[in-house]
């Protein structure tokens, strides 16, 4: 699952917070100074994704009528043209890899700016950093399920995409991670 940029806040508090409960790490300046690093790196990953998602369809939509001429499987060509340009943005396509280097890349950036002293291997703390990213998105997944089959639950029907939903999305989302203490 993608990492969506109004997620990021909350799975970085939650990665400050799994940090602070391991006791495998001292934090110099605080879970807000974990969870603010840790932000700046996500936030980039995920831009340099939407980058790479906007070129793709840039060239998709300039090719627009050879590929209905071809009937070219539109998302299939989508995912063909990212593969090749991902290396160009520097983006990594399978989504346990890219944890990981992301992991990798907080971890090296919360010692650098000394927020965390620790004195156990590096990499047990690169694996509490990603445990906590695949445990929030995975989370995250079985909210959004929950407020889908809360929406298709409702007698009017609701058009995905449109304003209206959008909002009643957001509302039900927000009660849900609230209910579930991930807020």
């Amino acid at each position: 699952m993608k990492i969506s940029l109004k997620t990021i806040p909350h799975i970085c508090s939650k990665i400050a917070v799994d940090l602070n409960k391991s006791g495998a790490v001292t934090m110099t300046k605080g879970l807000e100074a974990v969870s603010s690093e840790a932000e700046k790196i996500l936030t980039e990953s995920v831009k340099k994704e939407m980058a790479l998602d906007e070129k793709v369809r840039e060239i998709c939509e300039d090719n627009e009528e050879e590929i209905e001429f071809n009937l070219v499987d539109e998302r299939q060509l989508f995912f063909m043209i990212k593969k090749k340009l991902a290396p160009e943005y520097d983006v990594i396509l399978n989504y346990e890899e890219r944890y990981s280097d992301i992991s990798h890349k907080i971890l090296d950036e919360l010692y650098e700016e000394d927020l965390i002293h620790f004195e156990v291997s590096e990499n047990r703390i690169k694996n509490i950093i990603f445990n906590s990213i695949t445990s929030f998105i995975a989370d995250a997944s079985e909210v959004d399920d929950a407020v889908m089959d809360k929406i298709r639950s409702y007698k009017k029907h609701y058009i995905p995409g449109t304003d209206e939903f959008e909002i009643l999305y957001e509302k039900i989302y927000r009660e849900e991670m609230a209910k579930r203490g991930m807020q």
